[in-house]
């Protein structure tokens, strides 16, 4: 990865602060302005945390890294963008899933909301050298059962409540 490697990452950072974003708006109560902040600063937070932590030619050197993770502990880059819009943490909490992991990888962005959740994919592009049909192939149930998942809704909405 040269010095180029920041400009390859816009699509999965935009990708991901896009998701964090629309699970803030879904939430409700912040401000179309707010959140157009906060995606900006999400964006920015991380294009400065993976700069020197990406690397196209092995997307899954540095994947734990750049992963973003609530899970009863806020994730520092969701809480610092938050913080620049005036949301405390424990607004977060009340807002976010209380389990997610995002995982942000050159040419995949994908996340999981609760411990045992499908992996979704959010963006996908190919690999560069076309090796990817065999890494894609182990990753096709889960899309299949998010699909299914998605028509109807099921038990996975109860994992957005907050269990004290």
């Amino acid at each position: 990865a040269g010095s180029g490697a920041g400009e390859d990452m816009r699509t999965e950072i935009s990708t991901a602060a896009a998701f964090v974003t629309r699970l803030l708006r879904a939430a409700g109560g912040v401000g179309e302005e707010q959140l157009r902040c906060f995606r900006e600063c999400l964006q920015e937070a991380m294009h400065e945390h993976y700069k020197h932590h990406w690397f196209p030619l092995v997307p899954s050197k540095g994947s734990g890294y750049r992963c973003i993770r609530i899970n009863h502990k806020m994730d520092p880059l969701i809480g610092k963008a938050a913080g620049m819009i005036g949301l405390s943490h424990e607004r977060l909490f009340q807002l976010l899933p209380s389990e997610l992991t995002l995982w942000v990888d050159p040419f995949e962005v994908s996340y999981r909301i609760g411990e045992d959740g499908s992996i979704c994919v959010l963006y996908e592009s190919p690999q560069p050298g076309g090796k990817v049909a065999k890494q894609l192939e182990s990753r096709t149930s889960c899309k299949e059962e998010w699909r299914i998942g998605r028509s109807s809704p099921s038990k996975s909405y109860n994992m957005m409540t907050v269990s004290s």
